[in-house]
C-alpha cells in the first residue's frame, strides 16, 4: 500500500486573534491598570468619607461619590480614537503643553536671531527637535543612535487569485521568513494618496508636443481621464516597507544592508517585488510616512552637511 498524500487541495484555515496586543484581562473583563484606577477612586471614596461624614451630610457624599464614581468608571471603560480614555487624556494633556514649533539648529533655542524683527509681545521660541534617526548613508543605512537600520519596499500580492496549494506555499515562504529573522523588524503597511491632478496637467502639457494628431489625441483623452478621476475620487496607492535593524552585538559597518538584502531574497521567492533603499530613497520614504499628504519635493533632499550651491551660465558680451 503507498502511503497516502497529506497534500491536499483544501486551505488551511487557522484563526488568529486580532487583538494580539491586547492586555490581559484580570477580573469582570477588566485590565491590571484599570482595576488599579478603580482601586485609588476607591481608595480615595473611602478616605474622604472617613473625614468628611461628621461634618459634611452622608447625602451629599454619596451624591458626589456616586458623580465621582460614574466619571472614573467612565474613564476606565471608555475608548476613543482605539486608545483607552485614560491615555488618550494623558496624550492630549502632552500634547497642549508640549510646543507646538520644533527647530533642528542646535540643542536649545536661545532666543531671536539678530536678523529677525522681534514683535511686540511675547514670542513662543522653538523647542529642540530630537529626532530617533542621527543620519542616513548613501547605502540607505539608518544610523539610530548606536544601531543601525535599513530599509525595504515591497509589493503586495493577491493572495484570492491562487490556488489552495499555491496559498499554503506562500503562507509557509512567508512563515519560514518570519521564523528567520533573529533581529527587530517592522512591517509598515500604509496607504497614502496619489497626486494625479498634477499628473494629468503634465501629461496634458506634453500632449502638446507628440508628432503625430492620433497620439496628441489619445494623450489629451487620458489626461482628461485623470483629471476626473482626481476631481470625483480620492484615490491611495499601498505602500509596504520592512524595516530591518542589526542584530545586538553584530559587528560590521553594513550589518542592517546585509539582513535587508537576505529580506529581499526571501521575499522574492515569494513573489514579491522587493528593493533595498539607497540614501535618497530611504529619506523621501521617511519623508512621506512623516507627512504624506504632502507631494515629494522634486529633486531630493540635501544633508544637513551638504554644501548648496547654485549653478549660472555667464554669458559674454562681444
Amino acid at each position: 500500500m503507498s502511503p497516502k498524500s497529506t497534500w491536499t487541495d483544501e486551505p488551511y484555515r487557522t484563526r488568529v486573534p486580532a487583538d494580539v496586543d491586547a492586555p490581559d484581562k484580570v477580573a469582570y473583563g477588566l485590565t491590571w491598570r484599570q482595576l488599579a484606577i478603580l482601586a485609588v477612586a476607591a481608595m480615595i471614596f473611602y478616605g474622604a468619607w472617613n473625614g468628611l461624614h461628621r461634618v459634611v451630610p452622608p447625602q451629599v457624599i454619596v451624591f458626589a461619590g456616586v458623580v465621582v464614581g460614574g466619571v472614573v468608571f467612565g474613564l476606565v471603560v471608555g475608548r476613543r480614537d482605539g486608545l483607552p480614555m485614560d491615555v488618550w487624556l494623558l496624550h492630549a494633556i502632552r500634547h497642549s503643553r508640549s510646543p507646538k514649533a520644533l527647530s533642528s539648529s542646535g540643542e536649545s533655542a536661545a532666543g531671536v536671531p539678530e536678523w529677525v524683527q522681534q514683535p511686540k509681545g511675547r514670542l513662543p521660541l522653538p523647542a529642540p527637535l530630537r529626532l530617533p534617526a542621527d543620519a542616513i548613508g548613501d547605502d540607505g543605512e539608518i544610523t539610530v543612535g548606536g544601531d543601525r537600520a535599513a530599509i525595504v519596499a515591497a509589493t503586495n500580492i493577491n493572495l484570492t487569485l491562487r490556488t489552495a496549494a499555491e496559498q499554503t506555499a506562500l503562507i509557509e515562504g512567508f512563515g519560514r521568513w518570519l521564523n528567520s529573522l533573529s533581529a527587530p523588524t517592522q512591517v509598515v503597511v500604509s496607504a497614502q494618496p496619489v497626486d494625479l491632478a498634477s499628473h494629468a496637467r503634465a501629461m496634458s502639457d506634453a500632449a502638446r508636443i507628440q508628432p503625430h494628431p492620433a497620439l496628441e489625441a489619445a494623450c489629451a483623452d487620458h489626461a482628461a481621464f485623470l483629471a476626473d478621476l482626481a476631481e470625483h475620487r480620492d484615490p491611495l496607492r499601498r505602500q509596504v516597507l520592512v524595516v530591518t535593524r542589526a542584530a545586538p552585538g553584530e559587528h560590521g559597518s553594513h550589518a542592517a544592508r546585509r539582513r535587508a538584502d537576505d529580506s529581499v531574497r526571501a521575499l522574492s521567492s515569494l513573489g514579491v517585488t522587493a528593493r533595498t533603499l539607497d540614501g535618497a530613497a530611504a529619506t523621501a520614504a521617511i519623508v512621506a510616512a512623516a507627512d504624506p499628504y504632502r507631494p515629494p519635493r522634486p529633486g531630493g533632499l540635501a544633508t544637513p552637511d551638504t554644501v548648496i550651491t547654485a549653478t549660472t551660465n555667464d554669458t559674454k558680451k562681444p
